[in-house]
Parts: structure tokens; C-alpha cells; sequence
């Protein structure tokens, strides 16, 4: 909600709907408290991240108008230091304008066209919310439209996030796997499909797939960050790119790139750019594809750690809180936990920009502020919790005796004995043996002519983890 102003000190401020209130002290202005009025809705402003992408779009702005002999230099340079200060986090509460605005975000950048002129021309000796020698729009915006910077911001934002925070938590993840990997190679378990015991396997062989699923998802992650670079900026209203330089955008977006160590392009087709967020869409996929790969490793992990001694109890995780307040001693897999939930809401955010971004009509899709919204928390909170998965839960396990103690009680060590016997005479081996409580080889024993020495050879799961020439003909 707007701040009550018949308390405090304010400045009348006019615009082309006529004139309003604005707190003496803001820096933003009439167009920002329309806003604030018109959408007293959820109180949460746009993500911190879009705030500094579009301050950066600005200054670039300034610098390349400046370059094209289109604004003077007291101006861009006051432009330019205003936006250094919001970059810092300074003003940030300047920027309250809700998430569930206007769909373009034109709220948003006449926000920061606000500030950004208002604190300018407090620089040049001036006063907060006067319009020269420095016009929000006129100057602040030049060449500029919300809806060619705003998506603009969006990719800018999403690709700071994806660089600083995805593939940095991702990338920590995957390391932390391959060197639970390296630790447990040696430790053969009982496999399990549907649930249900297979043959044996490595448990370093079940931690490698895990971080080969955190090597793909950091692929596909760059697919998306590579979509991501191809920027709207240049379009202006409708893609047609009308008053704006030609060099304009080009230019904005090498100081982009050069600022933020990015690949940042203006689009080979702005129709496409301003019309759709195809490229969120499709980034905003690979994340939830990312959440379900994450999923997969996090349940693995609880089903291993389960019980210590009623489940399978094949790990041990760091016991980093206690489990319970009513049951001592309980220890839970609170970290994993904690990764599932930001599955399930990256997953939730993907169904928001699925939808969002399929409610383009012509040239404008109206939906930008809550895609960014979504889009960016995706980012953030996935590359978070991998790291926080690898650090306090992955980095700590430890393999237990219980995966090796019931692989010799496996019926799946009949699989062995199939090149041997035949397929239906390990089948019945392995239903005598269920059906006794016996081991697959004590009943091979009983039921064939193989040899003890055979019967070890035949049934070392250390043979059964790898891939084997050996077809031997059927006998015994």
C-alpha cells in the first residue's frame, strides 16, 4: 500500500493525468505512486537482480547516447553516477513498485527512470523530483521503450543469476558427487529396480550417475543461458526499432557484455522478441527439468539413509539438527528435504511461466513481471540448494556395512547363474531360495553340480558390477 502522506512532508509533482502528493524525501516520482496506488497487491517489489540489470541497461544507455552525440555530457555523466549508487544497493527502497502491475513493467522503468533522473539532478545541484536538466523520459529513457527493456532486463537479469549463482551451486554438487564416487567405488550393494532387488552395483556407480545428471543439467542450463543472450533491446514500442539510433542497441548491448563478462546480442528479429518470452519459456523448462534431476538424488538419498535400523540404512548423512522434538536421538534427512521443496516450487514456477508466456497477443506479451518473478527465483533457488545439498548433507556421507552384508542374501545373484544353468533353472533357485530363506548359494549347491569353487567364482559381486564378455554355454 502507499505510505499515508498527511503526516509528512510533500512535493506536488504533475503528470499527464493531472497532479498527486510525493513524500518530500522519495527520489521516485509521480508515475511510481500511481503505481504504488493502482497496485496495492502483494507488497513484494521486482527481484533485486532486474532492479540492477535495467539500472546497468540505463547507464549503457547513457554512455552510448552520449557516443552518438544524442545527450551531453553533465547529463550522462550525473546519469551515470546515480545508476553506480543503485547498482550498490543504495536507494533500494526506492524501487517499491508490486510484482502484479501493469504486464509490461512499464511501472517499473518508469520507476527507475524516476529515481535515476531525480537523484541525477540532485547531483548537478538540483532538487529530488524536478525533470531538469534531467527528464525521466526524455533523457533517462532515450531511445528506450518498457517493452524493449524490460524483457531486455529480464535476460539480463536471469543470465547475471544463471553465471553467479546456477552453475556455480551445480557445478559444487557435481564435484561433491564424483568424489563420493572415488570414496565409495568399492562399497557393492544391492541394486534395485521398481523397488525391488536387482543384481549388485557400486555404490560409486550409483554417485557417479548423480553427478553425471549434475553435469547434463549444467549443459542444458548453458543451452538456455545461450537463447537467454539475444536480446529485445533496440524494438522500442512494437519491434520496429522507431526512435531509436541503429547503433543504439548494438552498442548498449557490447557495454553490457563488457560490464558483465556475458554474451549479451541484440536479436536478429525483434517481432519475435517483444511478442514472446520464448526464450524464458524454454529456460524456465530446462530449469524444471533441472528440479526433477535434483528430485531423483534427493529421494536416493533418503531411501538409502532410511531407518538407521528398521530401513535400509545403507548411509549415513550428517546429522546437522536434531530429528524430533518428542523422539531423542532421531536424526532425518533434513537437508534433502529442504532441496525437494525448491524442486517442488521450481516446478510450480515453470507451470507460472508456462502459462504466463503462452498470453501473448500481436506485438506485446503482457506478462513480464511475474515471468521475471518466477524465472529468477528458479535460478536462485536451485543454485542455492545445490550447493547447500553438496556442502552440509553430500560432502558428509558415509557408507555403512549394511549395502555389502545383504548383497550375499540378494535372489538376484541368480542372474549369475543364468549363462550356466539356464534361465528357468536359476528361476527356480532363486523361488527355492525366497521361499527357504536361504542364500542363492546354498540352494545352487543343493540343486546343481557346480562346484564350491565355481559357486564363488560365479557369484563374486565384484564380477557382476562390470560388463563381461563371458557367455558360457549352459551346463550343470
Amino acid at each position: 500500500m502507499a505510505e499515508d502522506t498527511s503526516t509528512m512532508a510533500v512535493r506536488v509533482e504533475k503528470d499527464s493525468l493531472g497532479s498527486l502528493e510525493v513524500p518530500a524525501e522519495a527520489y521516485f516520482g509521480v508515475q511510481s505512486l500511481r503505481a504504488m496506488h493502482n497496485f496495492p497487491i502483494s507488497g513484494q517489489p521486482m527481484p533485486k537482480s532486474f532492479i540492477k540489470a535495467h539500472a546497468l541497461i540505463k547507464k549503457a544507455a547513457a554512455l552510448t547516447n552520449h557516443e552518438l552525440a544524442l545527450l551531453d555530457a553533465q547529463r550522462t555523466g550525473a546519469i551515470c553516477q546515480a545508476v553506480d549508487e543503485i547498482v550498490t544497493g543504495k536507494f533500494a527502497d526506492q524501487f517499491p513498485v508490486d510484482v502484479y502491475q501493469t504486464g509490461s513493467g512499464t511501472s517499473t522503468n518508469m520507476n527507475l527512470n524516476e529515481v535515476i533522473a531525480s537523484r541525477a539532478n540532485e547531483i548537478l545541484g538540483g532538487k529530488r523530483g524536478e525533470k531538469a536538466p534531467v527528464h525521466p523520459n526524455d533523457h533517462v529513457n532515450m531511445g528506450q521503450s518498457s517493452n524493449d527493456t524490460i524483457p531486455t532486463s529480464l535476460h539480463v537479469a536471469a543470465l547475471m543469476e544463471i553465471h553467479q549463482t546456477l552453475l556455480p551451486g551445480i557445478g559444487r554438487l557435481q564435484a561433491s558427487l564424483e568424489k563420493k564416487s572415488r570414496e565409495t567405488w568399492a562399497v557393492i550393494k544391492t541394486g534395485r529396480t521398481h523397488l525391488q532387488d536387482a543384481t549388485p552395483i557400486r555404490m560409486g556407480q550409483e554417485f557417479l550417475g548423480y553427478a553425471g545428471q549434475m553435469q547434463r543439467s549444467a549443459e542444458r542450463i548453458k543451452a538456455a543461458a545461450a537463447d537467454l543472450s539475444e536480446v529485445a533491446l533496440g524494438g522500442t514500442a512494437v519491434g520496429t526499432g522507431i526512435n531509436a539510433h541503429p547503433q543504439f542497441a548494438p552498442h548498449v548491448c557490447r557495454l553490457l557484455s563488457q560490464w558483465l563478462s556475458l554474451d549479451i546480442r541484440e536479436t536478429t528479429n525483434h517481432f519475435q522478441a517483444q511478442a514472446t518470452l520464448d526464450a524464458a519459456c524454454f529456460a524456465s523448462g530446462v530449469l524444471k527439468t533441472v528440479a526433477v534431476s535434483l528430485t531423483k538424488i534427493c529421494n536416493d538419498i533418503r531411501w538409502m539413509s532410511c531407518g538407521p535400523r528398521a530401513g535400509l540404512g545403507e548411509i549415513e548423512i550428517p546429522a546437522v539438527q536434531p530429528g524430533s522434538s518428542i523422539m531423542p536421538g532421531k536424526v532425518n534427512p533434513v537437508i534433502a528435504e529442504s532441496a525437494l521443496m525448491v524442486c517442488q516450487r521450481v516446478i510450480g514456477n515453470d507451470a507460472t511461466v508456462t502459462a504466463a508466456t503462452s498470453a501473448g497477443n500481436f506485438e506485446l506479451i503482457v506478462t513480464i513481471p511475474v515471468v521475471t518473478l518466477a524465472l529468477l527465483d528458479s535460478i536462485t533457488l536451485l543454485g542455492r540448494s545445490a550447493e547447500n545439498l553438496a556442502v552440509q548433507c553430500v560432502d558428509g556421507i558415509t557408507a555403512t556395512v549394511r549395502g555389502p552384508q545383504l548383497v550375499e542374501a540378494g535372489l538376484m545373484l541368480a542372474t549369475a547363474l543364468a549363462p550356466v544353468i539356464g534361465y528357468e533353472k536359476a528361476a527356480d533357485i532363486a523361488k527355492q531360495a525366497a521361499k527357504t530363506g536361504k542364500t542363492i548359494r546354498e540352494v545352487a549347491a543343493e540343486k546343481t553340480n557346480l562346484t564350491a569353487a565355481k559357486l564363488s567364482e560365479l557369484l563374486d559381486p565384484a564380477t557382476m558390477v562390470e560388463p563381461s564378455d563371458r557367455v558360457l554355454p549352459t551346463a550343470g
